[in-house]
């Protein structure tokens, strides 16, 4: 069992530098860092500063998009990183989610993504492209050296970007909620996929997004912004989750788009039932039932987003949990 944690480059360089050091030192074996166009700092960027910081955890984007940059310049900011740290890190990647509409762009086709990660791997193999790849046209690109492939994690929650995960990824970054309709639907999906592809190896990273306190209406409220989320972006779940067509249309209209910060007037309208199953988080004995639940259903890695104020508490009380250091 891997576990890990989310963040956003939403801080200060000084003060991430201090952070990640301390996420390492609690003993977590994955960092994983968004792409949130201009909400947070460059994800590239704060990979490097992690990466310098720290000498064991793997660092990885999730996730990056196809569309905000070409996939060779891509697979060029990937060698970099892996020449810094080799061994230390994972290339995430997803159609995009809602900060792109901020940029007049709409999520990515399923088909972009394939030929985005196509692109990378012939690229890091030290192959010379000339010639078409989907939309992008290539003249005698390549890298000024190859370099070991970094695994190739895909974050998906609808079925044709999961079934195209377990065909062509090694690995899945999953937003399924945290109830068992969500992860079994997610898993058939997959299971597809891999049945399609043949790559040998695949992990399965499920993202906890949430806060730990003894204030169980406290760690609710920090929560309820991504069950706001789910409606919007992942509607088969929300579904599975029990939640009614009258509450998905409310909640949407509530909810025009931006990051799932951005969602707390909708978010307002979610049922505390719907925020636990959803999302992790109560106290630490509620989050232990969840992770018990999770290791009892096989999933191969974990990795907390921490939500709320106190995010240095959540972390903390996640290591305690899992990993045998923290605070619980």
């Amino acid at each position: 069992m891997r576990y890990g944690v989310t963040l956003q480059g939403a801080y200060e360089p000084a003060e991430w530098v201090e952070l990640v050091r301390w996420v390492e030192q609690l003993g977590f074996d994955n960092l994983w860092i968004t792409d949130s166009s201009l909400h947070a700092g460059d994800c590239y960027v704060y990979a490097t500063l992690a990466l310098q910081a720290t000498s064991r955890i793997t660092v990885g984007t999730a996730v990056t998009n196809p569309l905000t940059r070409h996939p060779a310049i891509t697979a060029n900011a990937f060698r970099s990183l892996v020449q810094l740290a080799p061994g230390r890190v994972a290339c995430g990647l997803g159609v995009g989610d809602r900060p792109l509409y901020e940029l007049g762009l709409p999520m990515a086709k399923v088909s972009t993504l394939r030929d985005t990660i196509e692109v990378a791997r012939r690229l890091w193999r030290g192959e010379t492209i000339d010639g078409e790849v989907g939309r992008w046209r290539l003249v005698g690109a390549h890298l000024r050296s190859p370099v070991e492939e970094p695994p190739v994690y895909i974050s998906a929650s609808r079925p044709r970007a999961l079934e195209l995960t377990g065909e062509i990824a090694d690995g899945l970054i999953l937003l399924a909620g945290l109830f068992p309709e969500g992860l079994a639907f997610a898993r058939e999906h997959v299971a597809r996929g891999r049945a399609a592809g043949g790559r040998p190896d695949f992990d399965e990273t499920l993202f906890l997004y949430g806060a730990i306190s003894d204030d169980e209406e406290a760690a609710l409220d920090s929560a309820r912004t991504i069950a706001a989320w789910f409606p919007k972006t992942a509607p088969d779940y929300a579904r599975l989750a029990g939640m009614s067509d009258e509450l998905i249309e409310s909640v949407n209209a509530a909810y025009t788009g931006g990051e799932f910060q951005h969602a707390r007037s909708a978010a307002r309208l979610i049922p505390d039932e719907l925020v636990r199953k959803i999302a992790f988080c109560g106290t630490p004995a509620q989050a232990l039932e969840k992770l018990d639940w999770l290791r009892g259903a096989g999933v191969g890695g974990m990795s907390v987003f921490p939500l709320g104020a106190d995010k240095r508490e959540t972390i903390a009380r996640f290591a305690a949990l899992c990993v045998g250091s923290g605070s619980a």
